[in-house]
Parts: C-alpha cells; sequence; structure tokens
C-alpha cells in the first residue's frame, strides 16, 4: 500500500468519525453504532495494509494530524455517549430491582 493510499484510507476513518459525532451529538445511536462498524472495519483493514511506516515527512505529518483529528473526535463522542450509557445503566438495574421485587412478592402471595 502506498502513502497516499494510507493517507487516503485515515482520511476516510476521519469522514466516519466525524458522522459518528454528529450522530451522538443528535442522540442517533443507531446510526452511531453502524457507522462505528464501519469505522472498525475500515481500521482493521488499514491495520492489516500498513507494514512499511510512511517515509515522507510530509505524509507522516499529514497522517499524524489525522490521528490527532480522529482522538478528538472519539474523546467528543466518549463525552456524550458515556454519561447516557450510564443512565441507560442506571434504568436497567432500577428495571431488573423491581422485577425481582415483584417476582418475590407474586411468591410470597401466592403461597
Amino acid at each position: 500500500m502506498t502513502g497516499t493510499e494510507i493517507i487516503s484510507m485515515y482520511d476516510a476513518i476521519l469522514a466516519i468519525t466525524r458522522k459518528m459525532l454528529i450522530a451522538a451529538q443528535n442522540n442517533q445511536w443507531d446510526e452511531l453504532i453502524s457507522l462505528e462498524q464501519e469505522c472498525r472495519q475500515l481500521t482493521q483493514a488499514l491495520t492489516k495494509e500498513e507494514l512499511v511506516p510512511l517515509s515522507d515527512q510530509e505524509l507522516l505529518q499529514k497522517k499524524i494530524s489525522i490521528i490527532r483529528q480522529i482522538l478528538d473526535d472519539d474523546a467528543q463522542i466518549r463525552a456524550i455517549t458515556e454519561p447516557w450509557m450510564s443512565r441507560l445503566q442506571e434504568m436497567l438495574n432500577t428495571s431488573k430491582h423491581t422485577r425481582n421485587l415483584q417476582h418475590a412478592y407474586q411468591t410470597i402471595s401466592n403461597s
């Protein structure tokens, strides 16, 4: 894979992370999941292909810049999704606790 092709793949990953950020900002969770899967496929393909380090200094700097942007997008996505995931976990735990109580009381009343 040439240096230009490697940079193109990084650009594609960046484009997807930007879409992921927009989806997270708009609470479009299904879209976010779909884009995450797409991003994972590209990332896996890139790690399989990028065996030779970039020797061109300009391409290397571009790669570093893109990676920083990807990491920034990822941090913003996590800042949005982590609190949402925590609230979801709390709701699931409350629901489970309620079901357990209902089951316990039904068992007692049926005795």
